[in-house]
């Protein structure tokens, strides 16, 4: 796919948004009353469930404990109906260990982990439906539970997904602008201190376009900040209506 299809002459996407434009989200909060936090998000086509549990007392090795701060454990992982094309393993693949990796530096940036020394946090996220971004989809996921789960954190951490097409920076890929072989960057952020927890690029980028991208990926991560505060102002509402304060 060239790059003028993904990119009109009027400054139009293939779905119809501004270049910076983000895609539309809706999430919930608490969807599971057995976790100790959970949210469901959408981001656009894209389709997440983020569940956390802890902090508890460590599982399994005794030599991962930490003495000065809990541990982050992060399990990523795709429903097999997630794509067109049926995974065979819909987690326990290289890019599944990738993709938990990815998000365990990230929130180890972001939670406060000092708090909970000699502890684990568990966070689980799935993919229930893939159209592009997982991986910045699955941190806003996570966010909301970790917050769902009362477990403190430094900032929100917000993640985003941009590419360059046509000298333009496009903010919030698709997966028809992921495959159409765009340069493209995913970064998480703190935002309001403007921490980055974690950048990664899978493809080659030149250097000139470097500082533009990151640039118009915190500008969206700022954005997705915005939408995720929202999100929970708008569970606290409806958790105090229910328990009539």
């Amino acid at each position: 796919m060239a790059g003028m299809e993904l990119l009109s002459d009027q400054g139009y996407r293939l779905d119809g948004r501004k270049a910076t434009e983000l895609r539309k989200f809706q999430a919930r909060m608490g969807v599971f009353a057995q976790a100790d936090g959970s949210a469901y998000l959408e981001q656009g086509n894209t389709k997440a469930l983020a569940v956390v549990y802890g902090p508890h007392e460590m599982r399994g090795s005794r030599s991962r404990t930490r003495h000065d701060q809990a541990v982050i454990n992060c399990q990523y992982s795709m429903a097999t109906f997630s794509t067109a094309e049926r995974k065979r393993r819909p987690h326990g693949d290289r890019k599944s260990t990738e993709m938990s990796l990815h998000l365990k530096q990230t929130f180890e940036a972001a939670v406060m982990t000092q708090l909970y020394p000699r502890s684990q946090i568990d966070i689980y996220v799935k993919i229930l439906q893939s159209d592009g971004g997982n991986y910045s989809v699955c941190v806003n996921a996570a966010t909301l539970a970790v917050i769902d789960a009362g477990i403190p954190m430094r900032d929100y951490v917000c993640a985003c997904t941009v590419g360059f097409v046509d000298e333009t920076p496009l903010a919030d890929l698709c997966y028809a602008e992921e495959s159409g072989g765009v340069s493209s960057l995913a970064l998480a952020l703190l935002p309001r201190g403007g921490q980055i927890a974690l950048l990664q690029m899978d493809a080659r980028l030149h250097q000139d376009h470097l500082e533009t991208l990151i640039e118009a990926a915190m500008t969206a991560c700022k954005g997705v900040s915005k939408v995720l505060d929202e999100v929970v102002r708008q569970h606290l509402q409806e958790v105090s209506v229910l328990s009539g304060e």
